[in-house]
């Protein structure tokens, strides 16, 4: 075999384990791409002295690439525009077994990827190898740079401030989502404001990320009533702000998200954190950036 086949096969190998985890650490499936890009890239660079496990290797060009990110990162999120919302991506195909496990599944929730926003790059780090991916403690120090020991301490410390934020976020099974959301969508399309109360919690909360390219709430909205406002208000006027306004459904981030699309450009995806009977949470992202990658996902799909 060739170098660049044997490149290339490690690439197509390692590539949704290398994907998984940046997603997971940075909360945006665009980034993580070009993380696991400039991750090939530096293994193509490397000498095989310096490999003893391949896998080790490229999870440790990872992560650094991430937390070197999120150092950054961190200060950008404190000038974004309003609520922050992750980068939402299409989950109806992904076969490989790194998405599949219930702990997999659950950690590309967008409840999920913002409970990780409460922790440091590190925390995150050491907590994501361990409770997702069960990295042993000793892997996980050679990984990031530390002492297994001091690596145990802070996932412990991790789990901790996870914690403190409140418990994660149990859905109900999945046909009770696809009920609950295909009701919130009938209603939607119909423009039935009755209906959609029905569906709502009475302390239902509503997120808009526009990140100031799209004009959204500054702050979350909280209460039937003022979110009902909110919804009757875009359904009237939406339909002058975009043309052959339409909706749909897909798996999105593992759960069913509301699709909105303005002839074949996408402007909206909508979430929903729910009970059996009741939507609790709604999150919409709205930031024309953060649709770039789903709406190419979605291409052979439209």
């Amino acid at each position: 075999m060739g170098q660049q086949e044997s490149l290339e096969k490690t690439y197509h190998d390692y590539y949704s384990l290398l994907f998984a985890i940046a997603y997971r650490m940075l909360g945006s499936a665009s980034d993580a791409e070009d993380i696991v890009q400039e991750c090939y890239l530096r293994y193509a660079q490397a000498s095989s002295k310096e490999i003893h496990s391949l896998k080790s290797y490229l999870t440790t060009i990872v992560t650094h690439l991430c937390l070197d990110y999120l150092k950054s990162a961190r200060r950008q999120r404190e000038q974004y525009a309003g609520v922050w919302l992750p980068e939402p991506m299409l989950t109806t195909e992904l076969e490989e077994p790194v998405w599949h496990t219930v702990e997999q599944h659950e950690s590309i929730s967008l409840a999920f990827l913002l409970l990780l926003e409460r922790l440091t790059p590190y925390e995150r780090a050491v907590f994501l190898l361990r409770e997702i991916f069960s990295y042993s403690y000793e892997e996980i120090a050679e990984i990031v740079g530390k002492s297994a020991t001091y690596c145990r301490q802070i996932f412990h410390q991790a789990k901790a401030h996870i914690s403190e934020h409140g418990r994660r976020y149990t859905a109900p099974s999945q046909e009770a989502q696809e009920r609950l959301v295909e009701r919130f969508l009938a209603a939607t399309q119909r423009g039935e404001v009755q209906a959609l109360a029905a569906a709502l919690a009475e302390d239902v909360s509503w997120w808009a990320d526009g990140g100031g390219k799209v004009y959204a709430a500054p702050y979350a909205l909280h209460g039937r009533e003022r979110v009902l406002s909110l919804l009757g208000g875009l359904l009237r006027k939406a339909p002058s702000w975009y043309p052959d306004l339409h909706f749909s459904s897909a798996l999105i981030n593992g759960t069913p998200w509301i699709v909105t699309w303005s002839k074949e450009t996408l402007v909206a995806i909508i979430t929903c954190e729910m009970t059996e009977e009741h939507i609790t949470n709604l999150y919409e992202v709205i930031n024309p950036d953060k649709l770039t990658y789903i709406q190419r996902q979605m291409q052979p799909h439209q």
